[in-house]
């Protein structure tokens, strides 16, 4: 049972977009609701979710600021922004901290698609965003110190598989996986996927 609390200040978003999971996303899951910034960061404090899909626009909404002082109160937390603002503005959220970003126009499939990924590779950025988020400046990283193995998924990481496809790939377990991708962070000093594909596109 996946935990979702969905925030957003209009009633017809919040419930349009559980219907639409609860019928046709393939996990089970309990939904819940906040109307405002101020329920959302309650709720955050009351109970463990798996995602949190907000709205930029929320009612008292602090903006970008809100990644962070959410991410205090729950550090596993996964937001997912849904947003009239173009990608470039969610780029920003995603630089914050966010784990996906997508557009209110999305269809039903896209969004099923986005909250699928965000439970199976923790992230959901569209195309668009990905090439965009590549071609910002990043520190460099020596990549030297990953092990033969460590390499071989960085590499597959940065190209856009998930821990499914990597674990067929090379006939792993999902778990073996899970810890292989922690180390890489670890030892790339890096947050998340988007973070690898840049050290990859600079090495090309």
């Amino acid at each position: 049972m996946k935990n979702i609390l969905i925030a957003d200040g209009h009633y017809v978003v919040r419930t349009g977009t559980a219907l639409v999971l609860k019928s046709k996303l393939q996990y089970n899951c309990d939904i819940d609701f906040a109307e405002t910034y101020s329920e959302t960061k309650d709720m955050i404090s009351e109970k463990i979710y798996d995602l949190l899909i907000i709205d930029i626009d929320i009612p008292g909404s602090i903006f970008k600021a809100m990644v962070k002082e959410l991410k205090k109160k729950q550090k596993s937390l996964k937001i997912l922004f849904f947003s009239t603002y173009d990608e470039n503005v969610g780029i920003q959220y995603i630089e914050e901290g966010a784990a996906g970003y997508l557009s209110k126009g999305a269809s039903e499939s896209e969004i099923i698609t986005a909250v699928t990924a965000m439970f199976e590779e923790g992230y959901y950025y569209t195309i668009n965003m990905m090439k965009k988020l590549v071609t910002h400046s990043t520190d460099s990283h020596s990549v030297e110190r990953l092990s033969k193995r460590e390499f071989q998924i960085f590499k597959l990481l940065a190209q856009g598989n998930g821990n499914i496809e990597i674990s067929n790939i090379l006939n792993l377990k999902m778990s073996t996986i899970s810890t292989y991708k922690k180390k890489i962070f670890e030892k790339l000093q890096v947050k998340n996927v988007v973070d690898l594909v840049r050290i990859y596109d600079d090495m090309h």
